[in-house]
């Protein structure tokens, strides 16, 4: 699995470059047996120089799915991107498509088909990013900020006094559910 894994991530690499000459060079890298951390930490390097906000989507992603409390699925995970803090209610026009929040992670993340949850390539990529305290600035913080701006949302207020629990929310509130049960779970407060 691993050598499955690492020639996958070495092989977009080389891909991702438009150049001969580039590739080359990719190639040359790739021979020298550089280990799966090497190549994390190339793959992320890469998806920091990325041009336009998919540097900051990805990076958001990663920090997202390494530090979750439960797998979130697509549309959970798409929200809480978009949720702007302070704000009043996620704008529909700032939710960021399924391929694009793919695509920014340059294959570090996939969607399970079966539960369409958002999850890392594999158990070591975690392992990896959290092993690099530098690498997001207070994710636990940031997360709990998120859920607690989405609990505040008007639309969330106005939800009727009869609802039962959060798994009952509506269909256009996915993130209700995490963020009301998880927004305070956190080993960075401890």
């Amino acid at each position: 699995m691993f050598r499955f894994l690492l020639v996958s991530l070495n092989i977009d690499a080389v891909l991702r470059e438009v150049k001969i000459a580039q590739r080359r060079k990719k190639l040359q890298v790739m021979a020298r047996g550089n280990g799966l951390s090497d190549t994390y930490t190339a793959t992320i390097r890469q998806l920091k120089a990325q041009k336009g906000n998919k540097s900051v989507l990805g990076m958001k992603v990663l920090m997202w799915v390494s530090y979750l409390e439960r797998p979130l699925r697509a549309e959970e995970l798409r929200h809480a991107l978009a949720v702007e803090i302070g704000s009043a209610g996620v704008d529909s026009n700032k939710i960021p498509a399924l391929r694009t929040l793919l695509s920014s992670c340059l294959g570090l993340v996939t969607v399970e088909a079966s539960s369409s949850t958002i999850r890392l390539v594999h158990l070591t990529l975690q392992e990896h990013l959290l092993s690099d305290p530098t690498l997001f600035s207070s994710p636990h913080s940031t997360i709990a900020e998120v859920c607690l701006t989405y609990l505040n949302f008007a639309s969330v207020w106005n939800l009727s006094t009869t609802l039962h629990s959060a798994r009952s929310a509506p269909s256009n509130m996915p993130l209700l559910q995490y963020a009301s049960i998880h927004w305070g779970t956190t080993q960075e407060w401890a």
